[in-house]
């Protein structure tokens, strides 16, 4: 009997935990996994920090070293891309021209950066950061600027920005929204962060609308926004978003909406085709059951475990936490559940002493947990919002309430009914 064959189309975090997840799971088919970088499959987050100061070894970037997938039996199609799905058949085509057949497929396809419809936007100088090649060609550029101008005060945006400031560069952010980071902060810790870059020399504008990106000779010089002020830069990095890489899926009649669509066990519409980590978009019970797509590594990890769980007959409902964290500076920011839907907000901890928590209810129910430098109120937060309603606002407020030993008392009880 031929052995069954799983294709990973896209070999970024979520691409090749699937493949990981699958040997570890017991697996014993063919893994062929296709990636359209000319590289060992990496992680992003310290493209936008340690990669670009430097101080971060390219060798530490790896995911595995290649050993690991000759080891694991996992082939890698590399550089190489699926182009095409062939559903009925079981077929996919590559750009290479090779056909191959499967019997389940993963679509892990990724994101891609969003772009603006600005004049100037394409001079030199104008950059965006998702891939390896692009955080190669942002550090070259730090290293002979003197003006940074960061669109976006997102994630991507604050931790460029946050190292143009530690490389001594005036660093400009310009954000069009009245907060930094407004999908995904309370407004207080929306306004810490600002007060707190402000404080450490970075330029943050609110409210403003980028008009164009001005020129010489084909390099960028400034940036103008409408109320006709200019900023000069030698770099200006783009970081207002990303759009999910649904086209593949979309021409092969899968449906798609804001991310390819996938039901609480990551399949899509056809039985034989899964789609996990950015890409995809997926009913959230932290999201009051809406489907929704999320940009993290935890979500690029978890999801392919489930996947992998399920295809080797093991299925259980993807309903983990969703959790997020970013490095600006020396403030590590780490968030538990979403934070969108809710509207009271209480401070555990000191903000004046950079360490504090800001736990984030709605109608009396934990929704969300943001920590700053305080790693063990977000682990224990995650927990607790795994459980469910088990916290008080008062509680959360009062910093002599020992969350590890509340979490050991709720497993006590659970355990004994």
């Amino acid at each position: 009997m031929a052995r069954p064959t799983v294709i990973v189309a896209g070999a970024g975090q979520a691409g090749t935990q699937t493949a990981a997840s699958l040997r570890e799971f017991g697996f014993d088919g063919n893994i062929v996994l296709v990636g359209d970088e000319p590289h060992l499959p990496y992680q992003r987050p310290p493209l936008s920090k340690g990669h670009i100061t430097g101080k971060a070894a390219r060798d530490t970037l790896w995911l595995h070293p290649a050993t690991f997938y000759d080891h694991h039996e996992i082939e890698r199609r590399i550089p190489d891309r699926v182009c095409a799905i062939e559903r009925t058949a079981g077929r996919v085509e590559l750009v290479s021209g090779t056909t191959l057949d499967y019997d389940h497929l993963v679509l892990a396809l990724g994101a891609r950066n969003r772009t603006l419809p600005l004049d100037g936007a394409d001079l030199d100088g104008v950059v965006g950061l998702r891939t390896l090649a692009e955080a190669d060609d942002l550090r070259e550029r730090l290293g002979r600027a003197h003006n940074v101008v960061v669109i976006g005060g997102g994630f991507i945006g604050l931790e460029v920005a946050a190292t143009a400031v530690a490389l001594g560069l005036h660093t400009v952010v310009i954000e069009v929204a009245d907060r930094l980071m407004g999908r995904v902060l309370s407004p207080p810790m929306a306004s810490f962060l600002l007060d707190t870059h402000r404080a450490r020399g970075m330029q943050i504008e609110l409210g403003a609308t980028v008009e164009r990106i001005a020129g010489t000779s084909g390099r960028v010089t400034a940036v103008a926004t409408a109320d006709g002020r200019e900023f000069p830069a030698d770099v200006v990095l783009i970081g207002v978003g990303a759009l999910p890489n649904t086209e593949l899926a979309e021409a092969a009649g899968l449906p798609v909406a804001n991310g390819i669509v996938v039901d609480q066990y990551l399949r899509t519409a056809d039985p034989r085709i899964s789609a996990v980590g950015d890409c995809a978009a997926c009913p959230n019970s932290f999201a009051g059951g809406r489907s929704i797509r999320l940009e993290s590594v935890h979500n690029a990890t978890a999801q392919p475990r489930a996947l992998a769980a399920r295809i080797v007959g093991r299925p259980e409902p993807y309903r983990s936490v969703p959790w997020f964290w970013s490095d600006q500076s020396d403030m590590k920011l780490q968030i538990a559940g979403l934070t969108a839907a809710t509207s009271e907000f209480v401070f555990r901890g000191d903000p004046e002493s950079g360490r504090f928590s800001i736990f984030c209810f709605d109608d009396g129910r934990l929704q969300s947990v943001e920590s700053l430098n305080r790693p063990g109120d977000h682990m224990a937060s995650r927990k607790l919002l795994a459980i469910g309603d088990c916290l008080s606002a008062e509680q959360a407020a009062d910093t002599e309430f020992d969350l590890r030993m509340h979490l050991s008392s709720l497993a006590t009880a659970a355990t004994s009914h």
